[in-house]
């Protein structure tokens, strides 16, 4: 466990963050720098993020007596500290955008309920399995956000930009934390690629599709040759193209997050952002 601390740049930083939106300019209705498309691609993923994480600490906390190594628990503390910072602060980003005009993503925020109940028909290593898959689709975006400029400056609303920043750098932070969770519960290798094999057929389509709804659901959105032609460049752009390349990697057996080196893109922003001039250093309670 000590080399995924190593790498990592130590052990994830609990940060008590509180973003200031809508202040003192108030946001707009397509704060995504007027593109629709990734406006309605942020906004539902803001709204999956509270109980999506919830639903990933309850999946390693089903393991928390069986974690033996001292330095591991102490990685889940901190895996579980950042998370649920992140919940909060997507929810605090999600009541600007649900004031805004954005249906399907207040539904999706809303469904808490129902990821508890999915859980509850799921084996514990399955679901923790499932939270390992899906930060590795994490961790691959965040390093995207942190190393591409062009999707810095897609940004638009700044403060939604630090946001998004600083969730990128803290997912980068705890990586490998549930896949070593899983490893060290000896979780089956079959289980694990089969997972993210399903995972990896579906997200981008599901995703989509639910961009597309969400659109169809904001009347003010219903401009055909825009939507068009922002989608023809969200899919052409640095977000997607490429992507599934490098979700596949988590395919092979073997494999472990730490083997995709991102320690240097990792220190470049914990000091921009927290260092003694930091850009967010004013944002930490």
């Amino acid at each position: 466990m000590t080399t995924s601390v190593q790498k990592s740049g130590g052990y994830p930083k609990v940060r008590r963050m509180k973003f200031r939106f809508g202040d003192p300019e108030p946001m707009t209705k397509y704060y995504a720098g007027d593109d629709i498309v990734l406006s309605h691609l942020v906004a539902l993923l803001s709204a999956a993020f509270p109980p999506g994480e919830e639903s990933f600490i309850r999946s390693v906390r089903r393991f928390a007596d069986q974690i033996t190594d001292p330095v591991l628990k102490k990685r889940v503390a901190a895996f579980i500290g950042q998370e649920a910072v992140h919940g909060q602060q997507h929810s605090s980003l999600n009541e600007q955008l649900f004031a805004l005009g954005y249906p399907l993503p207040r539904f999706v925020s809303r469904q808490g309920e129902l990821v508890r109940r999915a859980e509850r028909l799921a084996p514990p290593a399955a679901h923790l399995a499932i939270t390992a898959a899906a930060e590795h689709y994490t961790a691959v975006l965040a390093a995207r956000v942190l190393s591409s400029p062009e999707i810095q400056s897609l940004a638009g609303d700044p403060e939604v930009r630090n946001l998004l920043n600083w969730h990128a750098l803290e997912e980068l932070e705890h990586k490998s934390v549930t896949f070593d969770v899983y490893r060290s519960i000896d979780g089956p290798e079959w289980l694990r690629i089969a997972i993210m094999s399903v995972m990896y057929l579906f997200t981008i389509p599901v995703v989509g599709l639910g961009v597309l709804a969400s659109i169809i659901a904001d009347p003010p959105a219903w401009q055909p040759i825009t939507v068009a032609r922002q989608s023809y460049r969200l899919i052409r752009g640095p977000i997607v193209r490429g992507l599934l390349g490098e979700i596949q990697v988590y395919l092979k057996p073997g494999f472990h997050p730490d083997q995709v080196d991102t320690a240097a893109l990792l220190q470049r922003w914990q000091t921009e952002l927290f260092g003694a001039q930091g850009a967010l250093v004013d944002r930490v309670r």
